[in-house]
């Protein structure tokens, strides 16, 4: 068993979730159940999905769950992208948070590398 918190992936994937929380606060309150929801659930899903990897035996278990954060970023950014152009953020905060998804994805991508 891995300690998760241990992992820069964790660190800086609950970061971002803590980012789209506070972004999506000034989201329009019609989007509550939609878009806002949405984007919470999938950037949480990220650390939580290495949280769950960290706690499995095997190797192919883990990176399972690896894969899943892979998905869920994946969705996150593109909802980052819709917020933008639905002008809920402003392009520079869109950008500064592409940018940090794109370096969790490294991180993890090179963390399941290493599991094969």
């Amino acid at each position: 068993m891995r300690d998760y918190t241990k992992l820069e992936s964790w660190q800086r994937s609950h970061q971002l979730t803590l980012k789209i929380y506070l972004a999506s606060k000034t989201f329009p309150k019609e989007e509550i159940f939609g878009l806002t929801s949405q984007m919470r659930r999938s950037s949480s899903s990220v650390p939580t999905n290495i949280a769950e990897g960290c706690g499995r035996n095997t190797n192919p278990q883990t990176r399972h769950f690896f894969d899943i954060a892979l998905g869920s970023l994946s969705e996150l950014q593109y909802q980052i992208l819709l917020s933008k152009d639905l002008n809920y953020i402003p392009e520079s905060l869109a950008l500064k948070l592409l940018a940090e998804a794109n370096e969790v994805r490294r991180m993890i991508y090179a963390y399941h590398q290493k599991l094969k």
